[in-house]
């Protein structure tokens, strides 16, 4: 069990789903993972919470506007919302929207980063984030997908202090706050389809990749990179949703990476 009450800034905190049919999207979820859905009602625009053994791990949301992709979002830790919002800007960086409260919850921003993905930034107050992550059934990792790897590094550096450095023998970058790895950095193409538009994917640990994904195809998702190993890290399948939000689900070799303290 991996239970967490604060992150470091920078560290991937939060994600949740943006979708069409939040109660679809809700019982696919729940019958995938185990999770338990709560719908915090029309004051919250029906922002459905889910939760494994009562911890908060993601949530799902209406689309805010008919532009939004379903996707899944990830939110990046900070301890002050806006200046992180300037240090975006700075950086080179796009504010969609600026800094506000989210209630008593906490303070958020959403961004797009030079190379076209979209960012979020979660500054805690009452939600800190995931309450249970690195282990299956939660959030283990998050990736940006993009076409200029190198501008990436420059712009998470200066807006979020974000460290990278190569994965031995891969074209794949880690990112790090401190000396923990939180994340990762990839090229499109190859296993990711040119025309791709830049993104952060989310990654969730589970027991048994295999099972997972064939269960994911029952439950009406898609299974569109089967099961396959990368050694010394685990076993991957991409998959999405049946309304067609990518995610990408793991079984891990050895402990998994641990956000900093």
């Amino acid at each position: 069990m991996a239970e967490f009450t604060e992150y470091a800034p920078g560290t991937p905190t939060w994600v949740d789903l943006g979708t069409k049919d939040v109660g679809a999207a809700a019982r696919f979820y729940s019958e995938l993972f185990g999770w338990e859905a709560e719908d915090l009602g029309e004051e919250a625009g029906h922002y459905t919470m889910m939760r494994l053994r009562g911890k908060n791990v993601a949530a799902v949301s209406p689309l805010m506007n008919e532009m939004q992709p379903v996707a899944w979002s990830t939110y990046l830790a900070t301890a002050n919302a806006d200046e992180t919002a300037k240090k975006v800007k700075d950086a080179g960086g796009m504010v969609v929207s600026e800094p506000f409260d989210v209630f008593d919850s906490g303070r958020m921003a959403v961004f797009i980063d030079p190379t076209g993905a979209p960012i979020l930034t979660w500054q805690a107050n009452k939600h800190i984030g995931a309450e249970l992550a690195n282990e299956p059934n939660t959030l283990i990792w998050s990736e940006l997908r993009t076409n200029d790897v190198d501008k990436a590094k420059a712009f998470y550096k200066e807006a979020f202090g974000l460290d990278t450095e190569q994965f031995p023998g891969m074209d794949y970058t880690i990112v790090k706050v401190g000396d923990r790895p939180v994340g990762g950095m990839m090229k499109i193409g190859g296993p990711i389809p040119e025309g791709t538009p830049p993104h952060w994917n989310v990654v969730f640990a589970v027991a048994d990749t295999d099972a997972i994904a064939a269960h994911a195809e029952k439950l009406g998702g898609k299974v569109v990179s089967a099961p396959s190993d990368m050694p010394g890290v685990g076993r991957f399948a991409a998959i999405t949703d049946p309304q067609g939000a990518s995610f990408t689900v793991m079984t891990g070799e050895g402990e998994p990476p641990a956000p900093p303290d």
